[in-house]
């Protein structure tokens, strides 16, 4: 019988894919992950009190019979999630925590976790897919449901894990998912969908900043600028703006203005019309490619430059030892840097960077 690490979070989508596995004969272990409860320190830790999400993920493991544990990750989610998070956004970046959570914990420790223990697989509830290719190579593929595919945060995944990582949930859509969930009796069966930054669920980033870090960098005023570097007005600090953003920006100029730009080093933020937030290339780093291609030569790709981006043409080409350098056929709006890269050919994720 195969041994499998479930990472639960006491969530419907978790909960059906122990199910799933159980039901294909899976030997299952269940994991949750207690990483961050405000105003809380939280150790690095194999064994820890269960917390609310925790009761919840094992009443599915009584259900269903298997054992289920709480480790506590709180000191490494806060070195290497939430102090990035908070860097990124004084350095002017748009990050991505999801991806960095997925990377260092998720698909990192827990894979620790799994191999300390003689566990080989680990699966979790993430609505995508690992299928094997015509040459017998693991790949990550889109799920089947458009509308729940979680691939673009995944893009950070080692390639030499993914034969060794279940994505049991990819076949199905999420309606689905709560069907059969109710059908079983699970309590979590009608749980809403945890929130994009699960750190912040009343998504004020910017409080959040302050009062875990301070308002020593970042909160400065400063100029607004156009494009040519002439001054608008004053902005309240980089950390309030994103690229694109329009709304609360605290300056009237008698046409609709867009943040297009934060300047870290001189302390400004580039005001621009939406056409000018358009722009055909970009360059990224922290590569982690999940193909067997160095991209030395051009590669012709459709990329998406943000979660709910329309994945669009694109030739990429290695233009560093740890550079992309990414052409769009079209120009594309509000690109920001910190955000994730990632490339895709039809439904293969082919790897990903992140913007700079």
């Amino acid at each position: 019988m195969k041994k499998v690490l479930v990472a639960m979070s006491g969530g419907v989508d978790s909960a059906v894919a122990s199910m799933l596995l159980a039901e294909s004969g899976y030997d299952i272990l269940g994991v949750t992950m207690r990483l961050w409860e405000d105003g809380v320190s939280i150790p690095d830790s194999h064994e820890c009190e269960p917390d609310e999400n925790s009761l919840e993920a094992k009443k599915t493991a009584d259900l269903l019979g298997f054992t289920h544990k709480t480790v506590a990750l709180g000191e490494s989610f806060r070195r290497e999630v939430i102090d990035r998070f908070i860097a990124d956004y004084r350095a002017g970046r748009t990050p991505n925590p999801c991806v960095e959570c997925n990377r260092t914990l998720k698909f990192g420790a827990l894979f620790d976790l799994a191999d300390s223990m003689g566990i080989p697989y680990l699966a979790t509830g993430h609505y995508a897919r690992i299928l094997k290719d015509e040459k017998g190579e693991y790949g990550l593929y889109r799920a089947l449901d458009s509308n729940k595919d979680q691939s673009y945060f995944l893009w950070s995944i080692k390639r030499e894990r993914l034969p060794y990582i279940l994505f049991p949930l990819g076949e199905y859509t999420k309606p689905e998912i709560r069907e059969m969930a109710s059908a079983r009796g699970f309590n979590n069966a009608s749980r809403s969908d945890s929130q994009d930054i699960c750190f912040i669920p009343d998504g004020d980033y910017v409080s959040f900043i302050d009062k875990h870090a301070g308002k020593d960098i970042g909160f400065e005023s400063g100029n607004f600028v156009d494009l040519g570097g002439n001054i608008l007005g004053r902005h309240s600090g980089i950390v309030r703006y994103t690229i694109g953003q329009r709304k609360g920006l605290g300056i009237a100029l008698g046409r609709p203005i867009f943040v297009g730009d934060k300047d870290i080093l001189h302390n400004t933020v580039t005001l621009c019309s939406d056409r000018e937030l358009y722009k055909s290339e970009l360059r990224a780093s922290r590569i982690n490619l999940l193909i067997d291609d160095t991209l030395e030569k051009p590669m012709r790709v459709e990329a998406k430059i943000r979660y709910r981006h329309a994945p669009a043409a694109a030739t990429v080409l290695r233009s560093g030892d740890d550079e992309l350098t990414l052409r769009f056929d079209e120009p594309q709006r509000a690109i920001a840097r910190g955000q994730s890269l990632v490339l895709y050919r039809g439904d293969r994720v082919l790897g990903g960077a992140i913007i700079d």
